[in-house]
């Protein structure tokens, strides 16, 4: 796979109305009462085999294997103890997440946790004492006008029973799209542009928190504020995301 980017596809006027019809399956236009047709989630979302600690797409040959890990994480361990991925980003969930994501189709949030709340229940996920989003630039959530993370954060939050508070962890730097960048590169992008709200750190010494975002690419955010939590003391940092894209080794 080529160093792909999350650059929207502006969806035309028929897009727009056919996503947001309640009554009409948002991948095959079937006529169905939720977002996402059955006969759809049991083509593209069914669980896979994944990383423990990256959530990177396994083979089907370590299906059911414990804490089995991708060569990348055997070989320089992430800040993470743990990721949680409900999909591949790919068709149609690449579509949907982008729509959700940079058109404000707030109504797909719905959909996306469901298939996020699905794998966390596969995968026996321990409550946090955290949830937390993954921090915008006021620039960026003045041009969505929602942060998309938390929006999801909040919702699963409330499902849960979980504490989310996103003025626990900031953005202070403003780092540019990540879309934009070559993979190798995304690391020094988001280098120091996160930190604890300093009047509450006492808040997270020998926490367990997680962190939640819409789609995990190459890590490097993810991996950055994981270590921002430690740094203040959290003890256990896992990462919860709705997709996860694909390997560059595979093509």
């Amino acid at each position: 796979m080529s160093e792909r980017t999350l650059a929207p596809h502006r969806p035309n006027a028929v897009e727009r109305v056919l996503m947001r019809c309640p009554g009409q399956c948002a991948v095959c236009r079937a006529w169905c009462t939720q977002h996402v047709c059955g006969e759809c989630l049991l083509r593209y979302a069914r669980p896979a085999p994944r990383c423990w600690t990256c959530a990177a797409r396994l083979p089907a040959a370590l299906t059911g294997r414990r804490e089995a890990k991708c060569g990348a994480c055997l070989r320089t361990p992430p800040p993470l103890d743990r990721t949680i991925a409900a999909l591949d980003y790919g068709f149609p969930w690449d579509g949907l997440l982008q729509h959700y994501k940079f058109h404000q189709a707030i109504e797909l949030r719905e959909t996306l946790l469901e298939r996020l709340n699905q794998a966390l229940n596969i995968a026996d996920a321990m409550a946090p004492d955290w949830l937390l989003p993954v921090p915008l630039t006021q620039a960026r959530l003045r041009e969505r006008g929602y942060n998309q993370s938390y929006e999801l954060a909040r919702t699963l939050a409330r499902h849960r029973k979980l504490a989310c508070d996103p003025d626990l962890l900031l953005r202070v730097r403003n780092s540019g799209s990540q879309a934009q960048l070559p993979l190798r590169e995304r690391a020094a992008n988001v280098r120091r542009a996160f930190a604890v709200n300093p009047t509450r750190t006492a808040e997270l010494r020998g926490s367990h928190v997680v962190l939640l975002d819409d789609v995990m690419t190459s890590g490097a955010t993810l991996f950055e504020i994981a270590g921002v939590l430690r740094s203040a003391g959290a003890t256990h940092v896992q990462a919860w995301v709705v997709a996860r894209t694909p390997d560059p080794a595979d093509g």
